[in-house]
């Protein structure tokens, strides 16, 4: 007679909490995930970076510039963010696969991410890219009274643009592959 071992004091309380076959999340998930918040990101950096340059800008001390070159600017930060925000974000993505906390399996197989799981993610994601950003916006406009700025603000815009793309995809099974219910 095979003995079944002893649950975990802190495993799951629900066995769909933790089930012997999980769904699979694909990598190319990943990596249209990545693609889709990366065009709403950039389109958020490019409009605020613009607006920081314009406006506070003057008040750190930064050269007055024509609006070609503060979009130019604007642009080279929001551009240059696509390959260091694709490359972080997937990597993020990929972690956040793996860990199970606040994610439950529906009757079709596939996770279901909690409120919880979304805002932290959100969170964890938001330092990371914020952190990239200032580091961005110091190298191309040598400003770090601008660069603080501009990361300071994104945190804002993209935390509520963050969520609401997280829930979207929360939503999406595509590049999932159900697992045993």
């Amino acid at each position: 007679m095979r003995e079944h071992p002893e649950s975990p004091i802190f495993g799951p309380e629900d066995p769909r909490l933790d089930p012997p076959n999980p769904p699979e999340i694909q990598p190319a998930r990943s990596i249209v995930k990545a693609i889709s918040w990366r065009v709403v990101g950039t389109l958020d950096t490019l409009l605020l970076s613009f607006v920081i340059l314009s406006f506070l800008g003057p008040l750190f001390g930064l050269e007055e510039t024509s609006g070609t070159d503060k979009i130019r600017t604007a642009a080279t930060i929001a551009l240059t963010e696509v390959a260091t925000k694709m490359t972080l974000y997937y990597l993020h993505e990929r972690l956040w696969s793996r860990l199970r906390w606040d994610r439950a399996l529906d009757e079709e197989g596939h996770y279901r991410d909690g409120r919880r799981r979304s805002a932290t993610k959100t969170a964890t994601w938001r330092v990371l890219a914020s952190a990239d950003t200032m580091v961005l916006g110091l190298v191309f406009t040598g400003n770090l009274a601008t660069a603080i700025s501009i990361g300071g603000f994104e945190v804002i815009t993209k935390l509520v643009l963050y969520f609401f793309h997280e829930r979207y995809w929360a939503r999406i099974r595509w590049g999932i592959i159900p697992g045993s219910a």
